[in-house]
């Protein structure tokens, strides 16, 4: 529960739990070009079964970027017909580098078996790096050299390529992307490729089509129980973005940084410090969000305190992924290429 920043249904959640000890968390992602801070809305949505049946009709998507679905659960002798309707269960911040490497090992902590689903097939039919393949998957094996440096704990993490799984289990999985569509119209596809980063009322290639049909199918394709989704908005270089960052004094509310603060900083270092001069009220460590959000209310702690103490703190998160792409020949040859991609 407290992996999450939002439960709404935390009786399923134990249910789960009761009757599967290590649940299976998909999490999947485009290798699409450099990785970044990026900030993504999460919700972790957790199924009653992950024994499903393909009968599914995909739903509009709701504001965090889940899908909607309603099916059947398949008994091992008979058919039980019961309407799956995905419960959410929490929301997350989820940032793509530092913070998935964060929430990654709290689900493992926690007792799940992540799959991190490199989705190169589906960034192909998105037409990422102009639709290579090649390129697509120098970027999925980067991104991975990035969780590694980043501290992601592997040993409760599979990795698995979509073109490889789909490959070798293609017997099971064109059925249920078949199986979906039948089960949809194009209207109600349309609706759910906002998954894609498109517009409802984009133009969509052909194969944009089979996209969220395809995500629909990974989730039962991997026997998820509980699968996160989301959609991302891009940041960069440190200092310098955080310098100019939004950060009105007295407002927490939709401040950029202090969701970093709350989302990055204390999932990491349990802790907020911030240096500053003593006629500006000096060094303080703050052990809770609460506590911070208490003096930048009141105006005790000002953006000017703020920022530099995140900039900081983000860098030295950073410091392991940057030594180890200066030490490794390996690592740095693989950013190389993406650099050129």
């Amino acid at each position: 529960m407290s992996i999450g920043e939002e439960c709404i249904q935390p009786d399923e959640l134990k249910r789960l739990l009761q009757n599967k000890p290590v649940p299976i968390c998909y999490d999947g992602f485009e290798p699409s070009g450099r990785m970044h801070i990026a900030q993504v809305r999460r919700k972790l949505t957790a199924f009653p079964s992950n024994n499903f049946g393909s009968n599914v009709r995909l739903g509009q998507e709701h504001p965090g970027g889940y899908l909607r679905l309603s099916g059947r659960v398949l008994g091992q002798e008979s058919r039980i017909s019961t309407n799956i309707v995905t419960k959410f269960m929490s929301a997350v911040y989820d940032y793509q580098g530092v913070v998935k490497t964060i929430n990654v090992n709290k689900m493992i902590r926690a007792g799940c078996k992540v799959k991190i689903w490199i989705a190169d097939w589906f960034a192909q039919l998105n037409n990422k790096m102009g639709g290579d393949l090649k390129k697509i998957q120098t970027v999925g094996r980067y991104m991975i050299e990035i969780w590694k440096a980043a501290g992601m704990n592997l040993d409760g993490v599979e990795f698995l390529w979509s073109s490889e799984e789909i490959n070798r289990r293609a017997n099971e999985y064109w059925p249920l992307v078949m199986d979906i569509g039948r089960k949809n119209n194009i209207k109600r596809i349309t609706r759910c490729c906002t998954i894609m980063g498109r517009s409802d009322n984009e133009e969509l290639t052909a194969a944009q089509i089979f996209y969220p049909c395809m995500q629909c199918a990974d989730i039962f394709f991997l026997k998820a129980d509980i699968c996160q989704l989301g959609m991302d908005q891009r940041k960069a270089q440190v200092n310098l973005k955080i310098k100019q960052a939004f950060c009105p004094p007295k407002i927490v509310d939709k401040n950029p940084c202090l969701e970093y603060i709350q989302y990055i900083v204390f999932p990491w270092f349990d802790k907020f410090e911030v240096v500053r001069k003593e006629n500006n009220g000096g060094n303080k460590t703050f052990l809770t969000m609460d506590e911070l959000v208490a003096d930048y209310e009141a105006g005790d702690l000002h953006p000017a305190d703020v920022k530099p103490a995140l900039a900081k703190a983000i860098n030295e998160i950073l410091k392991p992924v940057r030594d180890h792409f200066n030490s490794s020949s390996e690592a740095k040859i693989l950013l190389n290429t993406v650099k050129t991609h």
